[in-house]
């Protein structure tokens, strides 16, 4: 059972409408996001819901900006005795193209500074991950990329994709995430992204 969602990003203005902060995005659409009482505490804004089968989870957002995301996960999960594979970590995702989302367990971090704080702290890898693909630019500034707005074309593709992402949420919530893997595994939600 999952009882902590994560859903990394970088806190500020500048940074909201961001590629590295789609999650944050994501967790703002989703439907119970307006049913959140959101609290500041372990670096960042924290929400419990008991919506999932009488099962509470939390949600964070942290406010560590995404380079040290771990801190903040690591405090919220020490806190309420949450381990490592109890946790599911929302994120942008370079290797996957726009319009597909994904969910994994464990694996490599693929250069992403926040999964790997989020190792370093959690002192593991096996946590869950539900990725959220932006595509490679064509350049080599990555950091500029992730650091820049999404298009008027990538936020359409985000407003046609966040609500069956959010039911894939409602169903790793609910029940077992590992019986999702086959059919969520690189899941490309649009045909023609």
């Amino acid at each position: 059972m999952i009882s902590l969602v994560a859903f990394l990003g970088n806190y500020g203005k500048k940074y909201e409408g961001n590629r590295h902060n789609v999650a944050w995005l994501f967790a703002d659409s989703l439907p119970i996001a307006g049913s959140l009482s959101w609290q500041k505490k372990f670096q960042g804004h924290y929400a419990t819901c008991d919506s999932f089968g009488g099962h509470r989870v939390y949600f964070l957002k942290p406010e560590t900006y995404m380079n040290l995301s771990g801190d903040s996960i690591g405090q919220l999960a020490r806190f309420y005795k949450i381990k490592p594979e109890e946790v599911l970590v929302v994120h942008d995702e370079l290797e996957l193209p726009p319009g597909t989302v994904s969910l994994k367990n464990g694996g490599g971090l693929g250069g992403h500074n926040g999964l790997r704080s989020t190792k370093a702290v959690l002192g593991t890898a096996d946590f869950w991950r539900l990725r959220f693909g932006i595509g490679r630019p064509e350049h080599k500034d990555v950091a500029g990329y992730v650091l820049s707005d999404f298009t008027s074309d990538e936020k359409i593709i985000l407003s046609q994709i966040f609500p069956s992402a959010a039911t894939l949420l409602e169903k790793v919530l609910s029940g077992d995430p590992a019986k999702l893997l086959p059919e969520w595994n690189k899941k490309k939600l649009l045909a023609d992204t």
